[in-house]
């Protein structure tokens, strides 16, 4: 009797869920808006990007097959459309209204490859796919069990697939799971209508002073127009948070690997410490030898910035065995092929690498994929010697021929360019860029 109850409260809350995203269909984008401009979106929903963190190789994306489970209306299916050309593009989604804006959102912007159910995750099975590339973003967190709904993505992924998924923070997001709390405890979220409940919530904070706490930690001027926001943070249906042991536990229980985190320059616990090659002696011994969970928990309890714990994972053991770039000799280095990141092949970038190579200006990587916090910038030789990895991929020991003739002499002695020199100031150049993401390389047998 208990199981039947649960089970019965499992569906009352995936009905209020479906209820509240039916009335107001997530995110609420203009149907003609684009996410060609948004480079970084685009970084993190290409199949490419988690493919080569994993396996340190490059993958096309032509003919894989790339699930949004969880569309909402569309928009983040259309990044992944854009992200992956000639990919096979399935969303599915609870709300049929959701649903039926996303098919028009991929109508209008001409990807006519796109298929669109209303189902649950734990229906998939349902469709008889198998998906290269999850996409399963702002859901699990909404869901009674997040296990169950790993599981269910884990049994239509194929072999080498990854999943992109995250849950929200319990530390950085509690203040407003106690918002929710509060209106949940003066019935908004059960008896009125999603209009007069956000009018309420507004009245609420209008009537408090502005000193009380959870004022000034969850309400921002922009609430007080936007419904959207007041829906997705106060009047949030099955809200949870968790933390990064939760995480990696929840992938334990299904069998899943973690990968990376999707922002991962963003959880390096070192540039949290003013001097990370002078620390404390406990710190400089212990930190070196902790796990992955463990520096990234250290990192969510000193600085919990992030709202999403967003990451990649994968079935076990697929991932393909590899050297680190730091770790490589002379020889790997030889046999090495250099890719461009995808979202750097555009014309845009291409003309800004000859105008830098032209006028001889420096040229700011991170303006065309800000990928870590701050500037990443190239001189104009360095930019000619990438330029033709915008055609193509290239071999290293081509760049360097090309390094040769770029600067055929040292600028300081004049003496001739050592092909050695020349090695080592292009290789510096690609771990440099591969680091950021900007650059894949790929060593060959």
């Amino acid at each position: 009797m208990k199981i039947i109850q649960m089970d019965k409260q499992n569906l009352e809350l995936l009905e209020k869920i479906r209820q509240q995203f039916e009335s107001a269909p997530y995110p609420k984008v203009p149907l003609e808006k684009s996410p060609k401009n948004n480079p970084r979106s685009l970084y993190i929903h290409n199949f490419v990007t988690p493919y080569y963190l994993r396996n340190q190789k490059y993958i096309e994306t032509d003919g894989k097959i790339i699930l949004d489970a969880g569309c909402g209306s569309g928009y983040k299916t259309l990044s992944l459309a854009e992200a992956n050309p000639e990919a096979k593009i399935v969303g599915i989604d609870i709300s049929e209204e959701s649903v039926k804006l996303a098919r028009q959102r991929l109508q209008f912007h001409g990807f006519d490859n796109a298929e669109f159910y209303c189902l649950t995750l734990e229906d998939l099975p349902i469709l008889g796919m198998e998906f290269d590339y999850i996409n399963n973003d702002e859901v699990l967190y909404l869901i009674t069990d997040p296990v169950s709904g790993l599981k269910a993505m884990k049994t239509v992924l194929r072999p080498n697939g990854i999943i992109r998924t995250n849950y929200h923070s319990s530390f950085q997001r509690n203040l407003y799971f106690r918002a929710q709390e509060m209106f949940k405890y003066m019935g908004l979220m059960e008896n009125h209508s999603q209009e007069l409940a956000i009018e309420l919530v507004r009245e609420t904070m209008k009537a408090l002073q502005d000193h009380v706490h959870l004022k000034v930690t969850t309400w921002k001027p922009e609430f007080e127009k936007d419904d959207e926001r007041v829906l997705a943070n106060h009047l949030l249906q099955g809200d949870k948070g968790y933390t990064i042991p939760e995480l990696f536990s929840a992938l334990r229980a299904a069998d899943l690997e973690f990968i990376s985190m999707v922002n991962w320059k963003e959880w390096d616990l070192m540039s949290l410490f003013k001097e990370p090659n002078n620390l404390p002696v406990f710190l400089g011994i212990s930190l070196p030898e902790i796990s992955v969970e463990e520096r990234l928990h250290l990192f969510e309890l000193l600085q919990p910035i992030h709202r999403l714990l967003d990451f990649w994972c994968g079935h076990p053991n697929q991932a393909q065995s590899y050297v680190p770039v730091e770790e490589w000799a002379d020889s790997d280095w030889q046999r090495v092929r250099v890719y461009l990141h995808p979202q750097l092949r555009t014309e845009k970038f291409k003309d800004n690498l000859i105008t830098c190579v032209t006028q001889l200006v420096m040229l700011e990587m991170s303006q065309h994929l800000p990928i870590p916090e701050g500037t990443v910038t190239i001189d104009s030789t360095m930019a000619a010697c990438l330029l033709p990895l915008t055609e193509g991929s290239q071999s290293m020991m081509s760049l360097v021929e090309r390094w040769k003739k770029l600067r055929p002499l040292h600028p300081v002695t004049l003496e001739p360019t050592e092909e050695g020199d020349a090695f080592e100031l292009v290789k510096q150049l690609l771990t440099r860029l591969e680091g950021f993401g900007y650059v894949l390389l790929e060593r060959l047998p």
